[in-house]
């Protein structure tokens, strides 16, 4: 059996940004429960925030300009362990298509 893959959130602890490492954790493992193998928080470096699947880079505060919004990041997630899953109402949905479950504009 093929292992899952390892999701690590590495974050700077002198930043304070743990909380929001925990959280975006949080949200990885309630989406992903039965893609992903492991969620791991590593303290990092001052000013890092760098999250990723195995050894793709899926998020760098750096290179991509602050924090990833939850959507924003189970978006790239899923498009490198489970490309084929639906993520509901947070997908990015092509342009000719209207949510079904939104009021009109």
């Amino acid at each position: 059996m093929a292992s899952k893959p390892r999701v690590s959130i590495e974050y700077c602890p002198r930043c304070r940004w743990m909380l929001r490492a925990a959280w975006l954790a949080q949200e990885l493992l309630t989406t992903f429960e039965n893609d992903v193998g492991e969620v791991a928080l590593i303290p990092g470096d001052t000013g890092v925030f760098l999250i990723k699947v195995d050894d793709a880079t899926v998020w760098d505060r750096k290179v991509d300009g602050g924090f990833p919004e939850a959507k924003v990041l189970k978006q790239r997630v899923r498009d490198i362990i489970a490309p084929a899953k639906s993520l509901g109402h947070s997908d990015v949905k092509p342009q000719d298509e209207t949510c079904k479950t939104c009021p009109p504009s």
